[in-house]
């Protein structure tokens, strides 16, 4: 008997949670073979939980009744068909009280438990179990949520400050529709919703796909396209976001002849960020985003930089307070004989010697290298710095610069630090000219191709800039305040010496 042809109407509705991706496609076994052996089985025991199991429920003997005649001989299937639930839970149950590799639980998931397709929604919970295990995974560009003023089109100013306090309140399913409503006219999508186990943030995963209804029909692989998938970051209490968008390319063939709107990055980023604002706002109070000039790969950094601890306005030379590495503050209401400027001196200097040589004792291990090869270095080159480099003939002199250095570091880039940031850009846009006078104003700084970029990469680049100058080669007193992590940025725009607060929405 033939089966009925489906009719498939146009709808501006999201893709449902249970849409089934086949689970021959093999970017799946990629996908699920990012997680490690344990958080395969813990994500597969909370999809058989008794509040997911009916959403996305396993295959069992009962099932063998709907196959159809061109299906697979069940005998000829590696992993029979439970009978329960039950039993299939019992069966993960197991796999985590004995040792084995992590193909193995693959292999079930795929080939046994769920043959018949993995749903989009337990698609979103393995990408976001990934991100859980790895919050360095991803690249993630902090934007402000900024209450526009009802008068104007601007944003509220130091005047309306009491205004600009209110947060939006983010009740989930509501703020998802609101989204979806934006992004569905342009492009067709799915929607994940879900809490950090370990962060004080909320995470939505937004997967983008072309219409449905075009033919022939997408790839399947189409669906676990890393390219068309968006991370949106809500961290408590704060006015910021956090953003991140996949660059690699495209794990399919077949999502390389799509239509660009839908591959394209770039485009992709601008319809998300445009909608968020208009997702969380209400009648007269309305919402934009305005960057912040911070991109990382660490969330935690993020937290720290732009999130909602005091700590976020304390970096750079002012750490040492919000660290409590000296007692006191700047703002010391305390009468003046209480901590006299001798005891504030030797009580600071101490603590930024100990925190120095706490970065130098751990850098050093890494720029260690064998004495054996000091011998076939060419005289006048070094190789690398080596921790016996690093000593000044004149102590005063090292020990003035150490504490230079930790006046103008604070805790920054030392091991204690909780906001490493691994990448700085800098743009700089003076003309190679003496004559500054044809500098424009701020009108083109959009638009004005820099003059230099510079590019500092690694784990923790205040850390590196930090020992630059405890070696003397970049004077800790003229670094600017940007490198020294005092104004947690990592892109900066400089003119005439002064950074410029430019619009970094595009997270570029």
């Amino acid at each position: 008997m033939a089966r009925p042809k489906t009719v498939r109407a146009p709808t501006t509705a999201s893709l449902p949670n249970h849409l089934r991706i086949p689970s021959s496609t093999p970017s799946l076994v990629k996908t699920l073979g990012r997680l490690s052996r344990q958080s395969l089985l813990d994500l597969a025991l909370q999809w058989l939980d008794d509040k997911n199991v009916q959403s996305f429920p396993p295959f069992l003997q009962r099932d063998e009744a709907e196959r159809t005649e061109d299906d697979d001989d069940e005998e000829a299937r590696p992993y029979p068909a439970a009978q329960s639930i039950k039993e299939v839970r019992d069966v993960y149950r197991e796999l985590q009280d004995r040792k084995g590799g992590k193909r193995e639980v693959i292999d079930r998931i795929l080939e046994g438990d769920w043959r018949h397709g993995i749903t989009l929604r337990q698609l979103a919970m393995a990408d976001i179990r990934y991100i859980e295990d790895h919050p360095a995974s991803h690249k993630w560009t902090a934007l402000e949520l900024t209450r526009i003023s009802s008068n104007s089109s601007k944003t509220v100013t130091d005047d309306d400050k009491d205004l600009s306090t209110c947060l939006p309140r983010l009740h989930a399913s509501t703020f998802v529709q609101n989204l979806q409503r934006e992004i569905s006219p342009l492009v067709k999508a799915h929607y994940h919703l879900s809490r950090s186990k370990s962060l004080p943030l909320s995470f939505l995963r937004i997967f983008v796909t072309n219409s449905p209804y075009q033919y022939p029909r997408q790839a399947a692989g189409t669906f676990t396209d890393s390219a068309r998938i968006v991370y949106i970051a809500f961290p408590d209490s704060c006015p910021f976001i956090y953003t991140s968008i996949s660059s690699s390319p495209s794990s399919t063939t077949g999502t390389k002849t799509a239509s660009a709107a839908a591959t394209d990055t770039r485009t992709l980023r601008h319809i998300v960020r445009d909608a968020i604002p208009k997702a969380l706002s209400r009648p007269q109070e309305r919402y934009t985003l305005e960057g912040t000039s911070l991109t990382a790969k660490s969330l935690h950094a993020l937290l720290a930089l732009r999130g909602a601890g005091r700590t976020n306005a304390a970096n750079g030379a002012f750490s040492i307070f919000a660290d409590a590495v000296v007692e006191g503050s700047p703002l010391d209401p305390r009468p003046s004989d209480t901590v006299s400027p001798e005891e504030y001196r030797k009580e600071y200097a101490g603590a930024a010697v100990a925190a120095a040589a706490a970065v130098e004792d751990e850098e050093g291990k890494e720029n260690k290298i064998p004495t054996a090869d000091t011998g076939h270095q060419k005289r006048g080159t070094k190789s690398r710095l080596r921790p016996e480099d690093d000593t000044d003939p004149d102590p005063e002199t090292s020990k003035r610069r150490k504490l230079a250095v930790s006046s103008r570091f604070g805790t920054a880039g030392t091991p204690a630090s909780a906001a490493p940031l691994d990448r700085l850009d800098i743009r700089l846009l003076d003309p190679p000219v003496e004559n500054t006078e044809d500098i424009d104003d701020e009108d083109d700084i959009e638009t004005r191709q820099p003059t230099m970029t510079l590019a500092f990469s690694g784990t923790d680049v205040v850390a590196g800039l930090r020992k630059l100058a405890g070696l003397g080669i970049v004077d800790p007193e003229r670094i600017p305040s940007w490198m020294t992590g005092e104004e947690g940025v990592s892109v900066a725009t400089v003119r005439r010496g002064r950074r410029i607060v430019a619009d970094n929405t595009s997270g570029g």
